[in-house]
């Protein structure tokens, strides 16, 4: 497994799902997306595995309603990759899968 974790330093979460692939013995990448942000290959995999943008935006923040009027996805992408606290927390990737927030059940289907 090569597993990364896609979180922000105050989020239970992602401190959860720390835990969770310590306890079991596994190899993390932790990537803090407020000092690190997210590139633009790993989004648009973690796009492709998590169904879309809009499962990954955090609703609720006033920034992120905004993207509700960019007209074209990849405004929203660019948005995205300039304010990487929209994204919703943790998400968790092993190769080309990923979740979004705290999933053990799916994270103990991965090889």
């Amino acid at each position: 497994m090569n597993i990364q974790i896609f979180g922000k330093s105050k989020c239970f979460d992602t401190k959860k799902a720390q835990r969770y692939f310590k306890e079991r013995g596994i190899k993390v990448q932790e990537i803090d997306l407020v000092k690190k942000g997210i590139s633009r290959g790993e989004l648009q995999s973690v796009l492709r595995a998590a169904g879309g943008l809009s499962a990954l935006v955090e609703e609720g923040q006033e920034e992120a309603a905004l993207l509700r009027y960019l007209a074209y996805e990849e405004d929203k992408i660019e948005k995205v990759l300039e304010n990487p606290k929209l994204l919703k927390t943790p998400i968790v990737r092993n190769g080309q899968k990923a979740t979004v927030g705290y999933q053990p059940d799916v994270w103990k289907t991965w090889d």
